[in-house]
């Protein structure tokens, strides 16, 4: 099955449109507010400055209109049984319902406005003597369609008041009360007065019953939703405007069932993404940050240990740049396939066989792959045989037309094969197109990176206190480092520390062996990886 679950480098228009109409069950969307402060540049890095950038090149109205055709390619890509919610704040909330959602899903689709309570105590305006604080974000809920959309019943936990009614216990050590059972047929009530299981009490209307704890559900959530938890810091993740865990959960519940495809426009700090990888939904993540994308991907990692997770381990990540050691180092024949359709022809799914000929061009010429540097003067030769033997028709068409009678792709083309092209072009006419696969894709080598380890004095219960630096370099330019203290090369790479801008770290260490591994993240998305081994006794010792 073709893996669906994307991670997505981009400006979230551009890759909307690349969207098929009609594929997603539930969009959840936490774009930017209409706040014009500089604390919504969270990462800092180029993507995320260019997007808060365009969307205050003018005022209110042009936010607006920045949303809203972002808002429209939604529109097109949720199924007709499908839902949105859209969070945003009191800066562009009535904007935002009245001139975005209203005129593109229709006031009748609006399903509810839920209030957040995003903590206990007062919001970010109590210092301001004259004005209310602020403390809730909006959430708009709409579906595309208001006869026929998935929706799952959820419940609040029970309130400590509500469990305290509970304050009996039977012979099998189950919590109940005696409730009320004020519908009941004969039949039903004597079976459960046979049973013990309901009584009659003296001067009362109704029987009784057991009413047990573990067949309480709780009460069905309204529209004021206060009843999460502060994150803990654990699931912090140094974004500032990271959503808990239990908001995304509750929404993605309530509003898609297993196996359904969940899709965050603006992921940020990625929580819905791991959320709904969590519950195991499909998800296509997209956001025009780099770390934004990367720290998305290190969560996932982090919590396949925590969580059962069907789809953790199958995804694809969408950058701005291929990296060449991933594609050189590729399955030749899945290579074939893959590039062949990012030239824009259809690959051929034979293996082997093939006369030298992997797909064909969009006119019947052949293509020919090789997934290797320097390729020399025989592969060209023996390619022009090839497209002669091919197909006869569209080779002497395209002679005479002068047009290429075949594609040879390859990483790049030696000075002898070169030349071979250039001697069949000008004395037999036959054009052979040599293509580099970076002119196909962007393609970028993975950065360079070095650690450095550096004993400190002990600290005061005498441990050994470790300093580390790693050092990146990469064209781009390193946007930020993630370091794992605990590296197992049979799980994989599993964040300790997601994010570290500068590169530092320092540890107290027990005498031990540690194995050690940081990665460093270019502007690019690509990434690397460097292992130690540090053995810490009476000399620290760097294996």
């Amino acid at each position: 099955m073709m893996c669906v679950n994307k991670l997505i480098l981009s400006d979230n228009l551009e890759a909307l449109k690349m969207m098929d109409s009609e594929t997603v069950d539930l969009i959840y969307l936490d774009p930017p507010f209409f706040s014009n402060r500089d604390y919504e540049v969270i990462w800092g890095d180029a993507g995320e400055v260019r997007s808060f950038q365009d969307r205050w090149a003018g005022g209110i109205d042009h936010y607006i209109a920045w949303l809203k055709e972002r808002v429209v390619e939604m529109h097109r890509v949720l199924k007709p049984t499908g839902s949105i919610f859209l969070h945003c704040d009191w800066h562009a909330d009535a904007y935002i319902r009245v001139e975005i959602l209203d005129k593109i899903f229709g006031r009748g689709n609006f399903n509810s406005t839920i209030v957040w309570e995003r903590s206990f105590g007062t919001g970010s305006s109590k210092t301001n003597a004259n004005k209310i604080p602020v403390n809730i974000d909006t959430v708009f809920y709409y579906t595309k369609n208001k006869n026929a959309y998935t929706f799952n019943v959820q419940t609040r936990k029970l309130s400590d008041g509500a469990l305290k009614r509970y304050d009996k216990i039977d012979e099998n050590g189950k919590r109940f009360f005696w409730a009320d059972m004020k519908t009941y047929s004969k039949e039903r009530l004597d079976e459960l007065l046979s049973k013990g299981e309901a009584k009659w009490s003296e001067n009362a209307k109704n029987p009784r019953y057991k009413k047990y704890l573990d067949e309480d559900k709780g009460t069905p959530i309204d529209t004021l939703w206060n009843d999460f938890n502060f994150m803990s810091d654990k699931e912090r993740i140094g974004y500032p405007t990271q959503k808990p865990f239990t908001l995304l959960e509750r929404i993605i519940k309530m509003a898609s069932n297993e196996g359904d495809l969940v899709l965050d426009p603006f992921m940020g700090g990625g929580t819905t993404i791991a959320v709904a990888d969590k519950l195991n939904r499909k998800w296509i993540g997209i956001d025009q940050s780099v770390q934004a994308v990367k720290v998305t991907e290190l969560r996932l990692h982090q919590q396949t240990d925590l969580f059962t997770s069907t789809y953790a381990n199958s995804y694809t990540l969408q950058l701005h740049k291929y990296d060449y050691d991933t594609l050189r180092n590729k399955d030749a024949f899945e290579f074939e396939h893959w590039i062949i359709g990012q030239f824009g022809g259809t690959p051929h799914s034979k293996k082997g066989g093939d006369a030298g000929v992997d797909g064909t061009a969009t006119d019947g010429a052949p293509i020919q792959v090789k997934r290797s540097e320097g390729i020399g003067v025989n592969v060209v030769k023996n390619f022009s045989v090839s497209a002669k033997q091919f197909d006869k028709t569209v080779f002497e068409k395209n002679v005479k037309a002068g047009t290429p009678v075949g594609y040879i792709i390859a990483f790049s083309f030696g000075k002898g094969a070169v030349q071979e092209a250039a001697r069949l072009k000008n004395q037999e006419n036959i054009v052979i197109q040599l293509v580099p696969v970076d002119s196909i894709i962007p393609v970028s080598k993975r950065p360079n990176i070095k650690i450095e380890v550096t004993e400190l004095p002990r600290d005061a219960s005498g441990m050994r206190e470790i300093a580390f630096t790693a050092t990146g370099e990469s064209p781009s330019g390193i946007e930020f480092y993630s370091w794992d203290f605990d590296y197992d090369a049979g799980k994989g790479f599993k964040s300790s520390v997601i994010r570290d801008t500068d590169g530092k770290q320092q540890r107290p260490m027990a005498a031990g062996v540690y194995h050690i591994a940081v990665k460093a993240v270019d502007n690019d998305g690509l990434e690397n990886v460097e292992t130690i081994k540090l053995k810490v006794n009476g000399v620290l010792e760097k294996q």
